[in-house]
């Protein structure tokens, strides 16, 4: 597993490849004289149950989906970069001794600490970590600090088994967390030394958050209220078939004009909203509750600004319920604009925050 935290690095042109409970997208970005320009996107359906809490379930249907994408949009090359979802990996920011050479740091996060702070078994994991800075602690030692990331080895090789059925080279697997904060780079800069932002990213099967300073994730967490929960309660409240729930959620926008701090409670007049209301109410409830734990790690530590990202952040006005729910500025992710690529008008815009992820994983060899 590969989890470089370079993110420009110059390579051969590469794919990005994100797999979702609902979609597989694809995309090719390379350097024009104008910036990055995208080559090649294609977003496709997945069968049903084919990828599942995080883990890839049918790897005949996923491969078979993405021999498809490939031929139609006649993509050539054969080397592509794709990301397991936050819940599937553990990150961790350990300290030690700086004095240790880059060989004796290596065998020790790699054969001694990254056991302390696994799950599971150090055997049955795929390890790697990224050196970062050197400071002084209260005792006058000087501790280099390393980002450290594992996934269990059965997700990483049921990732290369797809990709080589599909006739890819799958060369770099990393977190999903790192793609999105390769998608905003260039804002994360905005942000002065130290301050903290935190990335949601609300996909079909939950949502992700991630706290990030300095481009370093320092706080992680999946929340189990993702728009497959959303698109479940709509139906429920509509009293409809569950598979009309997808149809109700989209180009739907959040009421407003409702509390956003008061309890929210059914509303026989537009179940739809209740429902609706309930559901984001939930999910900002939990995402206070992580941002607090973040907080409560030290002293003088504040979130900056919430970025929203994923299929979930297309439903209409949800930045300004999170803004007043979470008391956080709280925008959308609109990589498109981010990075300033022109004539693209494939994805409409309220769906272009769930190119967060892909984008990023296109930009990590271009």
């Amino acid at each position: 597993m590969v989890t470089s935290l370079n993110f420009f690095s110059k390579s051969n042109q590469r794919l990005g490849v994100e797999l979702t409970p609902e979609r597989v997208n694809l995309i090719q970005l390379e350097d024009g004289k104008k910036g990055v320009k995208i080559s090649a996107f294609i977003s496709l359906p997945l069968p049903e149950g084919a990828f599942q809490d995080g883990r890839i379930t049918d790897p005949d249907a996923i491969a078979e989906v993405l021999r498809e994408g490939l031929t139609d949009k006649r993509i050539k090359t054969r080397k592509a970069v794709s990301a397991v979802p936050v819940g599937e990996s553990v990150i961790r920011l350990i300290r030690l001794p700086a004095e240790l050479d880059d060989f004796e740091l290596r065998d020790m996060v790699l054969n001694q600490e990254a056991a302390l702070y696994l799950p599971f078994s150090r055997e049955d994991a795929d390890v790697d970590f990224q050196k970062l800075d050197t400071d002084i602690d209260e005792d006058g030692i000087e501790r280099v600090e390393i980002l450290l990331v594992a996934t269990p080895r059965d997700i990483t090789d049921s990732y290369l088994n797809v990709f080589e059925r599909a006739g890819l080279q799958l060369k770099v697997l990393e977190v999903s967390s790192f793609s999105l904060l390769r998608t905003l780079y260039s804002q994360l800069l905005q942000f002065s030394v130290g301050e903290a932002v935190a990335l949601v990213n609300i996909d079909c099967d939950g949502s992700e958050i991630s706290v990030v300073v300095d481009g370093v994730p320092q706080f992680n967490r999946k929340i189990p209220i993702g728009t497959h929960q959303l698109q479940s309660a709509l139906s429920r409240a509509m009293n409809l078939p569950q598979s009309m729930g997808a149809d109700l959620l989209q180009g739907m926008s959040v009421p407003l004009n409702a509390s956003a701090t008061e309890t929210l409670t059914e509303d026989a007049t537009n179940p739809s909203a209740a429902a609706i209301l309930r559901m984001l109410g939930d999910l900002s409830d939990e995402l206070r509750r992580s941002i607090d734990f973040y907080l409560n790690q030290g002293d003088d530590l504040e979130i900056s600004q919430v970025f929203l990202s994923g299929p979930g952040a297309g439903i209409g006005q949800i930045d300004e319920f999170f803004s007043v729910r979470l008391g956080y500025p709280s925008s959308l992710v609109d990589p498109i604009e981010a990075l300033g690529i022109q004539n693209f008008d494939e994805v409409p815009v309220a769906q272009r925050p769930s190119l967060g992820i892909v984008m990023g994983l296109g930009l990590r060899e271009v």
